[in-house]
């Protein structure tokens, strides 16, 4: 299709009916799935280890472990580099050496790679700090579009500008929730302070991509002022005015976090994976979602 057909409004119901069924599709997921929380969100520790011998088992290492600490809640994962990944309840530094010396005394020498212990207390708060900070982000920017959109409240009140950026920030960060929910269930994947920092990116940019979009919009309203030109004329070829800048950016950014998750660390992956699902589909409500919710809620 070339740009200069492309008619967002007409099509409207279209683009709107694929955004909202992803996003039911979404919500279900994480409430018939649920997210598994990370170590920094619940408390616990989580230790990274390699050993020089190759005939280590995940079963090997869990019942040493128990043992050490007894404890019964432990989980042991061998990694795609050959090291363990051991998840087990808050551990102090002499139930560290304990077990350091138990793990060595039974398979020989090993590389600890990684140890973080975090205690419950400690968890609950930065889940808590982290839920703050992003409903401080959602109204912070609500504020702010309505107060830069304040001179253009016909034929939309400005404050729906700030409300239209909710709806499409909430749309681009419950779908890499969604897909989080199905690696949780699938792949064992947890959600931790990374996948916070990469939501709170996704919505950075989207917004961004989003008043890109909508300030085209503003000046073409102001310009038209007095012409009685329909909304959804203004719409239209405003969005056509600034599609093939928010398309070029955003494929900028795709490609290099295609690179990263081709060859970047190996720890960033899901991290890396979260931004670019966001990336994606915040392009997309930025030009088929915002602009069509702000011509279905004009004054009549």
């Amino acid at each position: 299709m070339k740009i200069q057909n492309l008619d967002i409004i007409k099509n409207k119901s279209y683009f709107l009916g694929f955004s909202g069924t992803l996003v039911a599709f979404s919500i279900v997921l994480v409430l018939v799935l649920g997210l598994k929380a990370g170590i920094d969100l619940q408390g616990g520790t989580q230790w990274r280890i390699a050993f020089q011998k190759t005939d280590v088992t995940e079963s090997g290492i869990q019942s040493i472990v128990q043992q050490a600490s007894k404890n019964t809640e432990v989980i042991v994962k061998k990694e795609d580099d050959g090291s363990f990944l051991i998840r087990t309840h808050t551990m102090g530094n002499d139930e560290h050496q304990a077990n350091v010396q138990a793990l060595r005394t039974a398979f020989g020498e090993f590389e600890e790679r990684n140890f973080s212990s975090i205690g419950p207390a400690i968890g609950a708060e930065l889940k808590r700090n982290a839920m703050w900070a992003i409903a401080a982000v959602l109204f912070g920017i609500s504020l702010y579009i309505a107060w830069a959109f304040r001179k253009v409240s016909e034929p939309v009140k400005s404050w729906k500008y700030g409300l239209v950026t909710l709806v499409t920030l909430f749309h681009d960060v419950m779908i890499p929730t969604g897909l989080l929910a199905v690696l949780g269930a699938w792949k064992g994947i947890e959600m931790d302070t990374n996948f916070i920092v990469a939501l709170l990116v996704v919505m950075g940019f989207s917004v961004h991509d989003t008043i890109v979009v909508f300030d085209r919009i503003r000046e073409n309203l102001i310009r038209e002022r007095g012409k009685k030109t329909p909304l959804g004329d203004i719409i239209n070829y405003s969005v056509k005015e600034t599609f093939a800048r928010s398309v070029n950016t955003s494929f900028t950014l795709i490609l290099v976090l295609c690179a990263l998750l081709v060859f970047g660390p190996s720890s960033l992956f899901y991290f890396i994976l979260t931004i670019l699902v966001g990336t994606i589909f915040g392009t997309y409500s930025s030009i088929f979602v915002a602009s069509p919710l702000l011509h279905l809620w004009q004054k009549k």
